[in-house]
């Protein structure tokens, strides 16, 4: 009798042919989930942002034309920018009287607010920060300039509120 060997498997040239069209598949989708991605972040940063400027303007409104941030949580000017800033969060996650003055509660002279739910402002997808640089100085309304390594920042004179990631602040 005469055993017959039977070597069954791919040859080293359909490996490669496989493994090329693995390849171009590849090279077609990836860059497709990548741009996905990107897009998503700007919509998401564009959502957060629009968000953020109706809060900002329901506050002016009803704030006797004055941005938040543009007087101190008890109601007074600002001593400096980081004072503008803890004002600016506050006033737009707590409660407010018609001055800016915040209040944790609310009650007959804190009747406005909150704007923005949570205690925090929204995310940027881009940096994944949501703190904010508030400007306290700037009264030119074409002035636009970012890079402080926040999430956001807000010319509390102009009520100018932009992305603060080096790469969006024309949003």
């Amino acid at each position: 009798m005469k055993a017959s060997l039977s070597r069954s498997g791919f040859t080293l040239i359909e490996l490669l042919i496989v493994i090329m069209v693995l390849g171009i598949l590849a090279m077609i989708i990836v860059p497709q989930i990548t741009i996905s991605t990107e897009d998503a972040k700007e919509s998401t940063l564009q959502t957060n942002l629009l968000a953020l400027r109706n809060a900002v303007e329901l506050y002016y409104n009803q704030h006797a034309n004055t941005y938040p941030g543009a007087k101190d949580i008890a109601g007074a000017d600002p001593a400096d920018a980081a004072a503008a800033q803890t004002a600016f969060l506050q006033q737009l996650t707590r409660y407010t009287e018609e001055d800016g003055t915040v209040s944790a509660t609310k009650t007959a002279a804190a009747k406005f607010g909150p704007y923005i739910r949570g205690g925090a402002l929204p995310t940027n997808s881009f940096n994944n920060l949501n703190t904010i640089v508030c400007d306290i100085a700037e009264d030119d309304i074409t002035v636009k300039a970012s890079g402080s390594a926040a999430a956001w920042k807000f010319y509390v004179i102009t009520g100018i509120l932009m992305a603060d990631d080096g790469a969006h602040d024309a949003l």
